[in-house]
């Protein structure tokens, strides 16, 4: 329980000092930016994925309108199979707006197809590189 509060006060803190030149920006007059999150997930651990879901969620509630890429990379790509514990979570938060992508690379060395993974997900060739151009987009990085 600690951990969950100790992540969420973390993801808050990092989020409010990303943000807190855009607000000044915004009381000077200028158009508001976007809100724009991403997370890393690369580790094979049901308990790591339903914290990031959690920390979407907290995300979501905090700041209302905002932007939510997840890239599974490697073992985190357990994470968006179709069998996963996690599954219906991921269904809820797209349903909510976030967008899940999956490494192309991590799933050509692990041997899966799309077939394995949740409908409806994004798919990039390399995670890596998805996560550096969303930070060239303005994306917060987070790593749980």
């Amino acid at each position: 329980m600690k951990l969950r509060r100790f992540t969420t006060f973390a993801l808050m803190a990092l989020f409010a000092l990303a943000t807190s030149g855009v607000r000044a920006a915004d009381a000077a007059g200028s158009p508001a930016a976007k809100n724009r999150i991403v997370f890393q997930v690369n580790e094979d651990d049901s308990k790591k994925w339903n914290t990031v879901l959690s920390n979407v969620n907290n995300v979501q509630e905090e700041l209302g309108k905002v932007e939510v890429t997840v890239v599974a990379i490697g073992p985190g790509l357990g994470m968006l199979k179709a069998d996963a514990l996690t599954a219906n979570r991921v269904q809820d938060a797209m349903a909510a707006g976030v967008r899940f992508v999956a490494c192309g690379n991590s799933m050509q060395s692990m041997h899966l197809t799309k077939d394995d993974m949740i409908d409806n997900i994004a798919y990039a060739k390399a995670g890596y590189v998805e996560i550096m151009r969303l930070q060239q987009q303005g994306y917060a990085y987070i790593r749980p």
